[in-house]
């Protein structure tokens, strides 16, 4: 086993995130300035596309992670059959869920039961499709609808903090359904839907837009909310949440009338809004 696989199953996961929480969140402006400055650097990030362009405006460095961008920066894809990409990032894996199984790395698979931490949430999508999203440092980090919907409830499912990073996807059996994650629950005029935002080690942070914060804490059991009575209808394309520092999204999808598009591969690189694939039938409820 290599060196940077096996600290994943050594490092204090929970302390080193708490740590990082604190310290992206610390305004003193050499610090913030330097930690800003070394991810632009890095990474490239593109500043022009950013509603604040002047990286040391940002009051700390968590503000300057879920930075908004301009209006016209993004745009969803003009066909409202569309099934449109949550996030910014590199499509990680897609395509169909086998007899409940979802496709992780080669030679690694998990459940859609075990994703969701319930059986019966799982059913819709036994034959469905899936998409997984990797968000890096550079890229935007607000996670948007990808199809328009009413939320239905929660789940915070708690868990180790694995990194998310290619090497240990493909490493670490069932990375996806072991990290602690925040499951959310839609319906659609087509049906259900569900959208995961996976933590990772150092970046575990997730707020919701009807919630804000939501993790950390972190979770001791399963918890459940249902949302049924509130009134939590989002447009497609719409934000629904964020990391605070990035992650995996992971998008569920019933088998019926989904299609996604030939070109959703490994490693193609996507933006909030670009489509995924589409419903190829009509719609089939009110919400």
């Amino acid at each position: 086993m290599k060196l940077k696989v096996l600290l994943q199953y050594l490092l204090p996961h929970r302390a080193l995130s708490r740590v990082v929480f604190w310290a992206t969140r610390w305004t003193w402006r050499p610090w913030k300035d330097f930690l800003i400055g070394q991810i632009v650097r890095r990474y490239q990030v593109q500043m022009d596309q950013a509603a604040q362009p002047d990286p040391r405006a940002y009051r700390h460095f968590n503000a300057f992670f879920t930075r908004a961008l301009r209006p016209d920066a993004r745009s969803a894809d003009a066909d409202p059959q569309a099934i449109v990409c949550p996030a910014d990032g590199r499509i990680s894996q897609a395509g169909r869920i086998e007899a409940g199984r979802i496709f992780q790395a080669k030679g690694q698979t998990f459940s859609a039961t075990e994703l969701l931490a319930d059986e019966t949430a799982a059913e819709p999508y036994r034959n469905g499709h899936f998409a997984t999203i990797y968000l890096s440092p550079r890229d935007y980090h607000r996670v948007h609808m990808p199809v328009a919907g009413e939320l239905v409830s929660t789940t915070h499912v708690p868990g180790r903090i694995f990194s998310v990073a290619p090497f240990a996807v493909e490493a670490i059996p069932r990375l996806f359904a072991r990290n602690e994650r925040l499951v959310c629950h839609f319906r659609s005029e087509h049906g259900p839907f569900a959208v995961v935002m996976v933590g990772a080690i150092l970046v575990s942070s997730v707020s919701t837009l009807w919630d804000g914060l939501v993790i950390p804490p972190y979770a001791r059991q399963v918890s459940r909310r249902d949302a049924s009575g509130r009134k939590i209808r989002l447009d497609r394309f719409g934000e629904m949440g964020r990391f605070n520092m990035g992650s995996t999204v992971i998008v569920l999808l019933p088998g019926q009338e989904v299609r996604l598009d030939p070109g959703v591969m490994p490693q193609k690189a996507v933006r909030v809004g670009e489509r995924l694939g589409h419903w190829s039938g009509g719609p089939h409820l009110q919400i």
